[in-house]
C-alpha cells in the first residue's frame, strides 16, 4: 500500500455520514460493513496493526462500489479509488476469487468483435421477445448492424451541422442492448449533432474496475489513443458506468458527458404528449450522481419526454446493480432492490415506466418484475429511448 493512500485513510473523520447512505450498513447494521469500517480495515492492514485475514476480505467483497459514500464525506476520502486499488489487491493475491465465468466475461468484453458474436443468440432472443433471463430486457437490437455503421449511415442522410461528439459505444451496451446506441445516435443527430464513432475503440474498463481483474490500464491506454486525438465538442457516453470510467482515462485533457447532461444545454427536440394515464419516474444510477458528480438528469431533458416524471422515491439511492454485484452478490442485490423497487406496486400510472440512464441498472430494476418483487405491469426504459424520433427518422434525407 501507498504512502499515499495510507494518508488517504488518514483523511476520515469518522463522522458516521456514510452510515446514512451506505447500502451494505444499512441492510447489515455492521459497522465493518461501513466504508468507515472498511476504511479502518484497511488502514490498520497497511500499517501492519492487524494481520490480513478472511474478515476483511469478506467486508472488501460485501461492498456495492455506489460511491454514496463519496457524496456523503466531508473529509472529501477518495474511497472510490482506495477501494478500486483494494479489490485488485485482493485479487492479485489471491484472496479474492472472481469466479470462471466473470473471468471469461472480462475477457470477452476486451475482444469486441468476438463477444458481439457471442452476444447473437442474447439479441435474438431480445427481438423475439424471449427473456429467459431476470436481466434480459425485451428490445429489438440490431442482430448485425453496428452503432459505428448506424451512424455513418445516418449522418450521411441527415448532414447534420451543429456540435461533434464522439460515442462511447460500450461493449455490453453495443453486444447486447445496441437498440440503446441506435436511439442514442437519432436523438443526437435529430438535435444537429454530428456523432462520431471510433472504431478503435474498446471497453471502458468498467468490468475490470468492478472485479479486480488486470487488464484495466491496457484498455485505457486504448481509449486514450482513440479519443484523445479527436477534435470534437464532447464525449458523450449514455451508460453513467462507462462514463464515469472513461472520464477518469481521459482526465483532464479530454471531458466525458453523459449524453443526457450534454443534451440539456441544447435546444431540445420535444416528443409530443403521451397518454395522459402514463407516468415515468426516474431512477439516478450511482455513478451519474455518486461517480461523474451529475446533479441529476435535467428536467428539460425529461420534460422534452412528453411523459408527466417524477424522481423515483429514494432516487439517488443505489439499486443493488453495482457492476457485477447482483451476480457476485446476489442475495444482497435483491435485498437493496427490494426496498427501492416496491413504490412501484402502488405508483399511479399506465403504463408506469422505470427510467434511468445505465443499462445494468436497467437489467436490475427489470428483475424486480421478473422474480416478484414487483407484482404489477412496469416498463424500464433508458431515458434516450423516450426521446427517441424512431427509425422512420432515418429513412428521409434532409
Amino acid at each position: 500500500m501507498s504512502v499515499e493512500a495510507t494518508d488517504h485513510y488518514s483523511n476520515c473523520t469518522h463522522c458516521g455520514f456514510c452510515l446514512a447512505v451506505c447500502p451494505t450498513y444499512i441492510l447489515t447494521g455492521d459497522e465493518n460493513n461501513s466504508p468507515r469500517g472498511r476504511l479502518r480495515l484497511w488502514s490498520e492492514e497497511a500499517a501492519g496493526k492487524i494481520p490480513r485475514d478472511e474478515w476483511t476480505d469478506f467486508y472488501t467483497s460485501e461492498c456495492v462500489g455506489c460511491l454514496a459514500c463519496e457524496t456523503a464525506c466531508p473529509a472529501h476520502v477518495p474511497y472510490g479509488e482506495l477501494f478500486e486499488h483494494t479489490r485488485h489487491d485482493h485479487v492479485a493475491t489471491h484472496r479474492s476469487h472472481p469466479s470462471p465465468a466473470i473471468r471469461l466475461a472480462a475477457h470477452a468484453v476486451t475482444h469486441q468483435s468476438l463477444f458481439n458474436l457471442a452476444m447473437l443468440p442474447a439479441r435474438m432472443m431480445r427481438n423475439l421477445g424471449l427473456t429467459p433471463h431476470p436481466f434480459l430486457l425485451p428490445g429489438k437490437p440490431a442482430l448485425l448492424k453496428s452503432t459505428a455503421g448506424y451512424a455513418r449511415e445516418l449522418m450521411r442522410a441527415k448532414k447534420p451541422t451543429g456540435p461533434r461528439v464522439a460515442l462511447l459505444t460500450g461493449c455490453l451496451m453495443e453486444a447486447m442492448f445496441r437498440d440503446i446506441n441506435f436511439a442514442t445516435v437519432r436523438v443526437l443527430i435529430e438535435n444537429n449533432c454530428q456523432v462520431i464513432t471510433p472504431e478503435n475503440q474498446t471497453c471502458c474498463g468498467t468490468f475490470q474496475e468492478h472485479t479486480g481483474l488486470e487488464g484495466v490500464e491496457a484498455l485505457r491506454e486504448q481509449n486514450r489513443r482513440a479519443f484523445g486525438p479527436l477534435d470534437v465538442d464532447a464525449i458523450v457516453s449514455n451508460s453513467s458506468g462507462c462514463g464515469y470510467s472513461l472520464a477518469k482515462t481521459l482526465a483532464p485533457n479530454k471531458p466525458v458527458r453523459d449524453v443526457l447532461t450534454f443534451l440539456g444545454d441544447l435546444d431540445l427536440k420535444k416528443r409530443e404528449p403521451r397518454s395522459t394515464t402514463a407516468r415515468l419516474y426516474v431512477d439516478l444510477p450511482c455513478h451519474l450522481v455518486h461517480g461523474q458528480k451529475a446533479p441529476g438528469i435535467p428536467a428539460n431533458v425529461l420534460d422534452a419526454t412528453g411523459i408527466p416524471w417524477a424522481l423515483a422515491p429514494n432516487a439517488k439511492d443505489c439499486c443493488g446493480s453495482g457492476g457485477v454485484y447482483n451476480l457476485d452478490k446476489p442475495e444482497n442485490a435483491r435485498a437493496i432492490l427490494s426496498a427501492k423497487s416496491a413504490f412501484l406496486n402502488e405508483a399511479e400510472g399506465d403504463p408506469v415506466i422505470l427510467g434511468t440512464a445505465n443499462h445494468v441498472c436497467m437489467m436490475q430494476w427489470h428483475s424486480a418484475g421478473a422474480t416478484g418483487l414487483v407484482t404489477r405491469p412496469y416498463e424500464v426504459k433508458h431515458v434516450i429511448q423516450l426521446l427517441d424520433p424512431g427509425e422512420g427518422f432515418a429513412l428521409t434525407p434532409v
